[in-house]
């Protein structure tokens, strides 16, 4: 299968599937003239990264997983791994809204009757 057909099967886009082969996530033979072939397989390989990224993960992360794909086993190591995962995307929340927060802060002082939009409430702003 060449890279536009397996672009058109998996919704994904060409240049996303030569970024997952310079990561290491996906891998096609080449023909005499260079152009990419891949295995039936590659479907749901390309599949399963996307879910991946959507959950999250770095292309790192992902290559680290794949050999326990492909073996079609889960470690205690690959268990933790995801768990780290969780944790760092946990972390990113917890910051996010702490950042809502402030913004909000700063949108309640600036529509405040005594705003003159020059001064905005640093203790306010204090998480």
């Amino acid at each position: 299968m060449r890279i536009g057909a397996l672009a058109a099967q998996t919704g994904g886009s060409v240049r996303a599937l030569r970024y997952y082969e310079e990561q290491g996530l996906l891998m096609a033979a080449r023909s005499s003239g260079g152009q990419r072939h891949y295995l039936d397989g590659a479907v749901d390989r390309v599949r399963l990264i996307q879910m991946l990224y959507a959950a999250g993960l770095s292309s790192r992360t992902i290559l680290d997983l794949l050999p326990c794909v492909d073996a079609k086993v889960n470690t205690p190591e690959s268990r933790a791994m995801l768990r780290a995962e969780r944790a760092r995307i946990d972390q990113q929340i917890t910051e996010l809204l702490q950042a809502r927060d402030r913004l909000d802060a700063v949108i309640a002082s600036s529509e405040s009757p005594a705003s003159d939009c020059t001064r905005i409430d640093a203790d306010a702003l204090v998480a």
